[in-house]
């Protein structure tokens, strides 16, 4: 074993704490543009009903103000923290771990490796996070039915995930794992390739030292990248995931390219990209507030720039 590699697993736990907090942080700052956006992908379902009307964005938010009031913008944070306590560190720790082990003499790996790194990464963190994906956007789905006049499906966090193990069997919990398998591949393909390359290139190239400048670049480079690879099947997870035996009697969609092809059908091939703008709006900052803290806390930590 190469001593770097040993060095590495050695600081895995601290790494892991400081890739938790920073993606705590991140999560807290911009979750109302992630709720917006889970609603309004969810707001064209009813077209097959025939009942909805154009929307966007900040008409969305503004009416989840008004009917919700100010903390209805923090519908399901708590999963979403649970989330990002098995998520992030996992993809961005495993990504750390794949490309330092891939590397030899301190070279840098190419673009297409560093893309299939961080795919790989962003699966084994999906999987396991994907239980509390399901909640959170279950529970962002909720606060759209209290304000419709019906009553909420869950309580809290655990009030959803044993009603979901009940309903819906422990299998229950890993719906909608398929296209969310295939957002997180090609969301970290493009946030953590673009990112470790976009800041690599920054640098060498004398534009930026390794510092704030330099991470703003790379964050706003990368979350460009990811939104545009990843929003058609965040569109469809999101609808997957949402959907309940128990809430609408039946399924609405059979499978992930069921529900692809009756969202085009239905909505057009536009409606794939439906909530680009407030997902690149939450990726940009995400990024920024995420790699910025925890290039900092590596930096207290005594931990080598990622």
């Amino acid at each position: 074993m190469k001593p770097s590699e040993e060095h590495g697993r050695q600081h895995a736990p601290t790494k892991i704490l400081l890739t938790s907090i920073s993606a705590m942080v991140a999560e807290t700052t911009t979750f109302p543009i992630d709720l917006a956006k889970t609603r309004l992908q969810l707001h064209g379902e009813s077209r097959a009903l025939g009942s909805t009307r154009p929307t966007n964005a900040f008409r969305v938010a503004s009416e989840i103000v008004r009917r919700e009031g100010p903390l209805g913008l923090y519908k399901g944070l708590s999963p979403a923290i649970l989330r990002h306590m098995f998520y992030t560190p996992i993809r961005i720790v495993g990504y750390e771990h794949l490309r330092n082990s891939l590397t030899t003499d301190g070279g840098s790996l190419s673009l297409p490796a560093k893309a299939i790194s961080g795919g790989l990464s962003g699966v084994v963190a999906q999987l396991v996070a994907s239980p509390a994906d399901l909640v959170k956007v279950r529970m962002q789905a909720d606060g759209r039915s209290v304000s419709q006049g019906f009553q909420p499906r869950y309580s809290g966090c655990f009030d959803a995930l044993s009603k979901i193990t009940r309903a819906e069997g422990v299998g229950g919990l890993w719906k909608g794992v398929f296209p969310n398998v295939q957002r997180a591949f090609l969301v970290n393909m493009g946030e953590l390739a673009c990112y470790d390359h976009a800041k690599r290139f920054v640098i060498s190239n004398q534009i930026s030292e390794d510092n704030i400048y330099a991470h703003t670049l790379a964050s706003i480079l990368s979350g460009l990248s990811a939104t545009a690879l990843s929003c058609p099947a965040d569109v469809v997870k999101t609808r997957m995931m949402n959907q309940s035996e128990i809430k609408v009697g039946k399924i609405m969609y059979s499978s992930s390219y069921d529900c692809l092809v009756k969202t085009v059908k239905v909505e057009g091939l536009r409606a794939l990209w439906k909530g680009f703008f407030p997902t690149w709006a939450r990726l940009g900052p995400w990024q920024f507030v995420f790699w910025v803290s925890y290039e900092k806390f590596r930096q207290i930590a005594g931990f080598s720039s990622f």
